[in-house]
């Protein structure tokens, strides 16, 4: 009897498997020729690694709650006609997606075996393609875009840029009335009430229109009042789904689940492309909600190392912890986490060279010096001798 993953083998296009939980388990030869990576570089790992999938406009496709995800678990076909695929050398693929998907009720208990075949045909148009009924993805994590049903929003084609600052600004106080005035301060700080109103006014109709040509019902800009709303119901937000896996992630670690959580973390990681709404630097409107989920990013990398950590996953954990410190320097149990990783690695040499560098740039730009908790933290670790430790005072 042939096993659902020893199908792809008599595929003629290019195939792979999935598990149920979206991690490679097939991957046959016309895949390796495409994307020019071997089985041992895919197997087990999760699709959205091995594919980074873009719709043609550059929004991610590919993320750990892409839609083809929430339909393979159901049990329902997905497929796109139009998208981006990344090489192993980093050459960008114009391709299609297709699958064939197992019901649950076909499907073995063992968790290795497949329940998705996933099909790619390089350069393949098929705009018909059928997609999920799903609302407008927002993504707000990283450079700004819109996907509705399968397909991207170019936001940056539209004539009135202005429309997509408005739609940014409903996106950061979701289900929250924003009154005109606001906007117009934050759009149009120098203009006088009358002039202020003109420009809003055309601005949200040219919003309505591109929406209304991006097959989004224009009626998602609700006015109420002299404000407008977005409700949550009407879009899935990057940020939202970000915000629940951390929250997840971090349940599952304090009841000893380290494998779950581990996912949950992961998970969150591949959402977080960048600050929320980062082409908006100095945008007043944004700052709360860009520093709330830029400490709940910080919460996840912790975790995240956390859990590498106890899997002796040493490096795999220093890469996280140096990313959370170049996000904020200052936060020291990243340090911490980090010498204790490199010393696991047997370089202790690597340890005494970062902390040595950190602790002259800690001083230099911020004017401060390691905690008593982190020196103490290099000296059992490493040694109070091999550099001069200087302590809080």
């Amino acid at each position: 009897m042939v096993k659902t993953s020893d199908l792809i083998e008599y595929a003629s296009d290019p195939a792979f498997t999935l598990d149920k939980n979206m991690r490679v388990n097939g991957w046959n030869a016309g895949a390796r020729d495409l994307l020019g990576y071997t089985d041992t570089e895919t197997l087990g790992s999760p699709c959205s690694t091995v594919l980074q999938a873009f719709f043609p406009t550059g929004e991610p496709l590919c993320s750990v709650l892409c839609e083809g995800r929430a339909c393979i678990s159901g049990g329902t076909k997905w497929g796109i006609g139009n998208c981006l695929i990344r090489h192993k050398s980093g050459e960008m693929i114009p391709a299609g997606i297709s699958s064939l998907v197992l019901p649950p009720e076909a499907r073995q208990d063992d968790s290795n075996e497949a329940v998705a075949l996933i099909f790619l045909r390089k350069a393949y148009d098929l705009d018909s393609q059928a997609q999920p009924d799903t609302p407008m993805r927002v993504f707000s994590l990283g450079p700004f875009g819109l996907t509705v049903s399968g397909k991207g929003l170019d936001v940056n084609s539209w004539k009135r840029r202005k429309a997509a600052v408005i739609l940014k600004c409903l996106v950061s106080q979701l289900d929250k009335p924003v009154h005109r005035e606001r906007l117009i301060e934050w759009l149009w700080p120098n203009a006088d009430p009358k002039s202020g109103w003109s420009r809003l006014k055309v601005t949200v109709s040219y919003l309505r229109s591109a929406l209304r040509q991006g097959d989004v019902s224009p009626d998602i800009i609700e006015t109420v009042d002299e404000s407008y709303l977005l409700r949550r119901r009407s879009v899935w937000l990057d940020s939202d789904a970000f915000c629940a896996r951390v929250s997840s992630g971090w349940d599952l670690l304090r009841s000893g689940n380290l494998s779950e959580a581990q996912t949950q973390f992961e998970e969150a990681e591949s959402l977080y492309r960048g600050d929320f709404f980062e082409d908006e630097v100095y945008a007043d409107w944004c700052t709360v909600e860009r520093e709330r989920l830029r400490e709940i990013y910080l919460e996840m990398a912790a975790g995240l190392a956390q859990c590498y950590t106890e899997t002796g996953h040493f490096l795999t954990a220093s890469r996280v912890c140096r990313q959370a410190l170049s996000s904020d320097p200052c936060r020291e149990n990243f340090v911490r986490i980090l010498l204790q990783c490199l010393v696991s690695l047997k370089r202790p040499d690597w340890a005494r060279a970062y902390y040595s560098s950190w602790s002259r740039s800690l001083d230099q730009e911020y004017g401060l010096q390691p905690t008593n908790e982190t020196v103490e933290t290099y000296r059992q670790i490493v040694g109070e001798d091999q550099v001069s430790i200087r302590q809080t005072a």
